[in-house]
């Protein structure tokens, strides 16, 4: 490792918590000092050191298109010269709503926020409003921000940090959270038999891919429909993740089971902070300045990330990118692999653990902590940037190509040889 990344570090814990700005960068799930970044193009990260890595973080999951791609990057550079923020109303905002309800057509009002913990907390603020009722179920495992009244039981960024739930969090904050476990339509039930009028929502992620790649049958899915709909309760999909990233819409569309509300962000802002809640009229409805759930922000719709999120949205519209994931998800899979990997389209996730790959978080070994350690030093040192966390998911690219997944897996083969060795 250059000295460089070392030295930037120490200097960076002087002026910020840890000496990052969110929290799994500080490489304390793996290991060893954080990388610095200089710059990116297409699939490709380059170093403060002069390093070239493979790039599968891709900023957590917006860059579907890649690093820097040219129509982001010309669009982005036009909204600057017209200037940055205005406060104001702007046509770029309703073009990306029609843009995301256009892959979304069962809903037809969005709100535009800059954050997915953002658009968490306004889904569930207008779920209230529209049942009259306080409480939300969530599922254990699954990640919706850092709202606090869903830092209970959440995702890789608690587990890679061994903590269970937030400091700061004041217990009545999340007394109306009930947590139940994926895939258990007899915890759910249970739930609904002591507080089912109490239930405003049910909060999920349908592909859940924020603590592993937990798989999830649309039965599972299904039943929460039915359990919502037989209840009174709305059914939120949390989409942040998984939004625009299979297909030009949402996972909805997938497993043919239609919530009432979705949160989106990272694809849906190109790169730029743009995230969104997406709902039929009568629950959007609910929001100021219409209804009487009140939520603002000064960058909401700001037209410089709007610009992202609609060039981002118009590549994608064309179909190309996502018939070339699909292409690099079969190269993939033909690949000799001994190294377990779970795949849902274009996220990936190595199964270090012992026995079947989990469907829940109480499924995850906690020996594959240790292990991804080793095997993220030895990526980094053969090229490949994959999210420094045993809990985080992998994302491919328009960007990608095959020899880039030969060399993930090749490396990965050969660290498990040595391993086995051992």
């Amino acid at each position: 490792m250059n000295p460089i990344h070392a030295a930037l570090f120490e200097r960076a814990q002087g002026v910020m918590p840890g000496g990052v700005s969110s929290p799994v960068r500080a490489f304390r799930s793996v290991g060893g000092t954080p990388r610095y970044v200089r710059s990116a193009a297409g699939a490709d990260l380059h170093g403060e050191g002069g390093e070239h890595w493979i790039d599968f973080c891709l900023a957590w999951g917006p860059m579907i298109l890649g690093h820097a791609h040219p129509e982001v990057v010309e669009a982005v550079t036009r909204a600057v010269r017209d200037g940055l923020a205005f406060g104001t109303v702007t046509r770029a905002e309703i073009e990306l709503a029609e843009r995301i309800l256009a892959g979304y057509p069962h809903h037809s009002r969005v709100r535009l926020v800059s954050s997915g913990t953002e658009a968490v907390m306004t889904a569930l603020r207008i779920a209230r409003a529209a049942t009259g009722r306080a409480r939300v179920l969530k599922f254990s495992g699954c990640y919706h921000g850092h709202y606090d009244a869903m830092l209970v039981k959440g995702g890789s960024g608690l587990v890679s940090l061994g903590i269970g739930d937030s400091a700061g969090v004041a217990p009545g904050t999340a007394s109306d959270t009930i947590v139940v476990p994926l895939d258990d339509e007899e915890a759910v039930n249970a739930a609904f038999a002591a507080y089912g009028g109490e239930i405003a929502a049910i909060i999920v992620e349908p592909v859940p891919a924020n603590n592993g790649l937990l798989l999830q049958r649309d039965g599972w899915l299904r039943h929460l429909r039915r359990v919502s709909e037989r209840h009174g309760t709305l059914l939120i999909f949390d989409e942040v993740i998984t939004g625009f990233r299979f297909h030009y819409g949402g996972y909805d569309g997938q497993c043919a089971v239609m919530p009432d509300l979705t949160t989106l962000g990272k694809i849906v802002g190109g790169g730029l902070p743009v995230a969104a809640v997406v709902g039929r009229a009568e629950l959007l409805d609910e929001l100021a300045p219409v209804g009487a759930a009140y939520q603002a922000g000064t960058m909401g719709g700001n037209p410089v990330a709007v610009a992202a999120g609609i060039a981002t949205l118009d590549v994608l519209a064309r179909g190309d990118v996502y018939s070339h994931l699909e292409f690099l998800g079969a190269h993939f899979d033909r690949l000799p692999k001994k190294l377990t990997w779970l795949r849902q389209g274009s996220i990936l996730w190595p199964w270090l653990g012992r026995g079947a790959p989990p469907t829940t978080d109480s499924g995850i070994d906690p020996l594959v902590k240790p292990a991804f350690g080793r095997l993220h030093a030895t990526w980094l040192e053969r090229g490949v940037y994959f999210p420094p966390s045993a809990y985080e998911v992998g994302f491919l690219s328009a960007a990608h190509r095959p020899a880039h997944l030969d060399q993930l897996v090749s490396v990965a083969e050969a660290w498990l040889s040595v391993e086995d060795a051992k």
